[in-house]
């Protein structure tokens, strides 16, 4: 009868087989670690597009407002809105009858995703009023233009700042 057993090996893995696990393992995560932050980047810059375009359509919006008569512009100035925040809380439609109505442009002001601290809002974004130049964005007593405040560049290699 003892002829017929096999011998007992032992179970478990030998050292070679776990380094050679730890090799692979190791390579693959180096191949994908890159992977992963390129994604993430380019996941931010699409937030940061869909954000600019956003806000700038709520911009131009609250322009032609002004432009059909619907706000009433107490300054006679350019027409375009003096805060980021009057476009979140609306203002009064002056083609109403009821004066309570109000017109909105934006349900909340969208964060800037490459800007170079989370603070919520406005504050994230620099802000270019009407008489500054394209080439040197200055606030003022409107807000004409948005653009972030990073200093970054993106992978199309122009900066955040003249997306």
């Amino acid at each position: 009868m003892n002829a017929l057993r096999r011998p007992v090996r032992p179970r478990g893995f030998t050292l070679i087989e776990m380094l050679v696990t730890v090799a692979i393992v190791g390579l693959l995560s180096t191949i994908a670690f890159p992977m992963l932050e390129l994604a993430e980047r380019r996941s931010n810059e699409r937030e940061l597009r869909e954000a600019l375009r956003l806000i700038r359509t709520a911009l131009d919006s609250y322009k032609q407002a002004v432009d059909e008569g619907r706000i009433v512009e107490e300054t006679k100035g350019t027409g375009y809105p003096p805060s980021l925040d009057i476009l979140v809380s609306g203002v009064a439609d002056a083609k109403s009858p009821s004066r309570d109505k109000k017109i909105y442009f934006l349900r909340k002001i969208p964060r800037d995703p490459v800007g170079p601290a989370a603070q919520g809002g406005a504050a994230e974004w620099a802000l270019r009023s009407y008489a500054s130049s394209p080439n040197d964005p200055q606030q003022g007593a409107d807000i004409f233009d948005i653009h972030s405040r990073s200093l970054a560049t993106g992978l199309n290699g122009v900066a955040y700042k003249d997306w």
